[in-house]
């Protein structure tokens, strides 16, 4: 197996394998999802040595769900997928392909570099679906796959993301997906061209999702029970803040740039966060992910009808149409589309067994976790937007991934060794707060 080597802050060293490693009947860690947080923990736990299988598709989420057109939100600095080495940046991606910087990345281009950063990190995914995760009595689990093997691994990292946690408004029960369907469901604007679609959402999904279907020709409006808020927008800031910026300028500025001043600078501090009761994050997480759309979009939203502040009372199919009752009367389309984000909860995991889901100790609907991402249940760990009720806002977005395996790490490899005494304070701590309703797993409509 070849191995690059290069010193860590600490000075020790650190091994990236860049060869396959051979499939074997079980393995240290397992990795369940190849996006950039699957791929970021494959890429630290292998630095360390650590016996790694990562299955899933390189960034199938981001293939099939995501828009054609779309511009990632987070700048440029905060939209690296982190390896232990910072050998892998998006910087060396665009220069080894000789591409020009964007000014604002296009998704396509995320999509190619995280392909690139994973043929140097985990060239070797096993594409196979996991079918389930049982939990065996004497430690360690049972992975079941799509072609009917079994593989056992001592420790899971669930990286899988938002697919099936889409949150649909209880109004649209019961109506045809062909006719409402949730922005995740499509790639492609242009087999909307020439109909009436109304998006239901207020956040960025929402705004960019009627952007390209309106230059796509589609006859769209927007319907949300609140205003649109953007975010950065200069007239929304306070005669104090306005004065301050002047002064301070980008000083102001976090990398990640996630909720606004100055909680965006808390947000920067997952492990800091984690020590917040649980009261305070739900709060800190409701503030900084509430809906709002970035300031960028608002030009490619001139021609298209915003009906603000506005409750759907109703949905009901009229013949080959939506009919949708608001409080300010009806109006008819001929799609839907739910950009109403995602609501994590662990009991939509069916990819875990019911036995282990219902051993998993949760706030909200998501999984209680230790310093080092690991359930109440040993040697399983949740990362991405799962973790947002342990660790905060900033879970929920790719500048994430880089803490979360740096920790999943640590915990693998021994340097966690309280993690597990932290877990069961972290529970106790959560069960003595009612939780709040995480707007972090969700646009509101």
């Amino acid at each position: 197996m070849v191995r690059r080597q290069g010193a860590t802050p600490d000075g020790s060293t650190m091994n990236i394998a860049v060869n396959p490693i051979h499939a074997t009947a079980d393995c240290a860690v397992a990795i369940i999802g190849a996006g950039p947080y699957g791929l970021a923990a494959a890429a630290h736990l292998r630095a360390a040595n650590v016996p790694v299988r990562v299955f899933g598709e390189a960034m199938a989420f981001w293939r099939r769900n995501m828009p054609k057109g779309m511009k990632l939100r987070s700048p440029w600095i905060a939209t690296h997928i982190a390896d232990p080495l910072s050998r892998y940046l998006l910087d060396d991606y665009f220069r080894e392909a000789g591409l020009p910087l964007p000014d604002r990345l296009p998704v396509e281009d995320f999509i190619d570099y995280g392909m690139w950063f994973q043929e140097r990190v985990a060239p070797d995914p096993d594409s196979r679906r996991v079918i389930q995760v049982v939990a065996l009595g004497d430690g360690g689990f049972r992975l079941l796959l799509d072609d009917g093997e079994s593989f056992f691994a001592k420790r899971v990292v669930m990286a899988t993301g938002l697919l099936h946690h889409e949150y649909r408004p209880a109004q649209f029960d019961g109506l045809p997906r062909a006719l409402v369907s949730h922005s995740c469901e499509h790639a492609d604007s242009d087999r909307f061209r020439g109909r009436q679609v109304a998006v239901i959402g207020r956040g960025q999904s929402a705004c960019e999702s009627a952007a390209l279907l309106h230059e796509a020709g589609a006859d769209v409006e927007i319907i949300c029970r609140g205003k649109l808020a953007w975010n950065g927008d200069p007239d929304e800031r306070s005669t104090l803040r306005k004065r301050v910026r002047a002064l301070l300028g980008d000083a102001l500025i976090p990398p990640s740039q996630v909720g606004p001043f100055p909680f965006n600078w808390l947000v920067e501090a997952p492990g800091g966060v984690s020590y917040l009761s649980a009261r305070l994050r739900d709060r800190l997480n409701e503030h900084c992910l509430r809906a709002t759309a970035a300031l960028w979009l608002r030009p490619r939203l001139q021609d298209v009808p915003v009906h603000e502040t506005s409750r759907i009372l109703d949905a009901r199919r009229d013949g080959d149409r939506i009919a949708l009752t608001l409080d300010g009367g009806t109006r008819r389309v001929d799609d839907v589309l739910l950009a109403t984000g995602y609501r994590i909860d662990v009991e939509k995991m069916n990819i875990l067994e019911p036995g282990l889901r219902g051993r998993i100790a949760r706030h909200g609907g998501l999984p209680i976790l230790s310093a080092g991402f690991e359930s109440s249940v040993g040697g399983l760990h949740f990362v991405g937007s799962a973790a947002v009720a342990s660790f905060g806002p900033l879970l929920r977005f790719i500048a994430g991934a880089g803490f979360a395996a740096r920790r999943v790490t640590r915990s693998v490899v021994g340097r966690g060794r309280g993690s597990r005494r932290h877990a069961e304070d972290r529970i106790g701590s959560f069960r003595q707060e009612r939780p709040l309703s995480l707007a972090a797993e969700r646009e509101r409509s």
